[in-house]
Parts: structure tokens; sequence; C-alpha cells
């Protein structure tokens, strides 16, 4: 198939696919006579596993490595499990933070009159150190 028909079936961009292609994450797909790129089954399996992946905040080289191990039939799932859990830790710490954020921005929100003068309780908090 070609890369517009596997651009419809994973969802991704024909950029996307060639950028992944040239980084060395997805096989490199043959070409027919004509020098076109000819995608396999096997080419939308590595894009599904590389986009959801990516959907659920693995970076592209965490993907590249669950691509590997995907490919791997000695594979151990505990190994794969390890990097989940990791990301999971990860993804716990970013939503702490995003709450925090929210928090401050919330308190700063409520403390400016949001009138037409010039005193600013978020640009004041936003200057303060700490």
């Amino acid at each position: 198939m070609n890369i517009s028909e596997v651009a419809q079936q994973t969802g991704l961009t024909t950029k996307t696919i060639r950028f992944y292609e040239d980084k060395g994450i997805i096989s490199p797909p043959g070409r027919a006579t004509n020098g076109y790129r000819q995608y396999s089954a096997k080419h939308i399996d590595e894009l599904h596993l590389i986009r959801r992946s990516r959907l659920v905040g693995f970076t592209l080289d965490e993907g590249r490595e669950l691509l590997a191990f995907s490919r791997d039939p000695q594979r151990r799932s505990a190994d794969v499990k390890a990097k989940a859990e990791q990301k999971l830790i990860e993804i716990d710490q970013k939503i702490k933070e995003l709450l925090e954020m929210k928090q401050t921005l919330e308190t700063l929100t409520k403390q400016c009159p949001g009138d037409e003068g010039a005193s600013c309780p978020i640009i004041e908090g936003l200057c303060r150190n700490g």
C-alpha cells in the first residue's frame, strides 16, 4: 500500500510517516518499480504502536524502545511493564506540577480585581521570587 493509505489507516500524516522512516523508527518500506514506497501490514502495526505510545505519554525514543520490544520474541513482559510503571510515575509527577500551577494561577486570578486600574496582583505575584 502507498503512504497515503497508510496515513489514512494510522491517523498519521504522510510527513510524520516519512519522519519516522528517516529516523529509522519504523522498518524501511520496500520500493515499487516506480520508486514509490510500498508499506505492509507490519508497517501499520509499527506505526500504530508508535502513535499510541505517544498518546499515552511516551517520548519518541521510548516509543522506539517499545517497538524494539515488540520485535523481540525473547522480550520479557516484566521489562515492558517496568517501562510503563516508570511512565506512570512521571505522569503522576506532571499532574502534581500542573495542579500546583493551576492552584497558583487560581489564587492570583482571584486576587486580581480585573478593573481599569494598573495594579495587578497577577503581574505582581509572577514577579515575586518563590
